[in-house]
């Protein structure tokens, strides 16, 4: 009977995590549709990186604007722009730029331009706590690698409920360094320049450029 019962249980919790990931994998998809019907988007951010055993605790904020694939990040005092083809990381302390081509398959970075669809490749998932935050329905959905020697321990999204935006997202890795990112600002379909994403190399004539390629 005792036997009975264990396997009961063991059925019906397995039960539990389908659903719970259905229901993950439904949420996700639904952020990812709504962001792919917007001509761009403009995003302000506060990061957060702390590591309590190394003692580290550092806030700053960022902001980046996205346009299909290409994006510009400005964090930390640092610029980084993909064109499409290549990423240019501008540095204008040190007067230094570093020019990459960017291989997909060589990245498992979480880059602006994927933040919205990584889900999709590595990673299983499932429904995690819900929050209110000032009067918004927040519903995590947490995400585990599959590669189990990644360095990711697992990574919370948090999703408001009512207009499917990203609220934060929260990445532990394994060596207990946690990364937070939190939406301050999402504006969409804005008029950027149209140069906004081209890399004017003249623009730059005092600084060294480093090629990757």
């Amino acid at each position: 009977m005792k036997k009975l019962v264990f396997i009961l249980a063991a059925i019906l919790a397995l039960n539990v995590q389908a659903q719970s990931s259905q229901q993950a994998e439904k949420l996700l998809n639904e952020v990812s549709s709504k962001v792919k019907n917007y001509e761009n988007m403009v995003i302000e951010f506060k990061y957060a990186l702390e590591n309590q055993t190394e003692n580290v605790n550092q806030e700053t904020r960022g902001d980046v604007s996205i346009q299909g694939e290409k994006y510009i990040l400005n964090l930390m005092g640092t610029t980084q722009m993909f064109d499409g083809k290549k990423i240019y990381t501008i540095i204008p302390e040190d007067e230094e730029i570093n020019i990459s081509n960017y291989v997909e398959e060589d990245s498992n970075s979480i880059t602006p331009s994927k933040m919205f669809t990584f889900y999709q490749d590595g990673y299983n998932y499932k429904m995690d706590i819900t929050q209110n935050v000032k009067g918004r329905e927040i519903q995590y959905v947490k995400l585990t690698p599959i590669d189990s020697d990644a360095e990711i321990k697992n990574i919370l999204l948090g999703i408001d409920s009512q207009t499917k935006h990203i609220y934060n997202l929260i990445q532990t890795q394994e060596n207990g360094t946690k990364v937070t990112i939190t939406v301050k600002t999402f504006k969409t379909d804005q008029p950027l320049a149209k140069n906004l994403f081209t890399f004017n190399e003249d623009r730059y004539s005092d600084f060294y450029i480093n090629r990757l390629d």
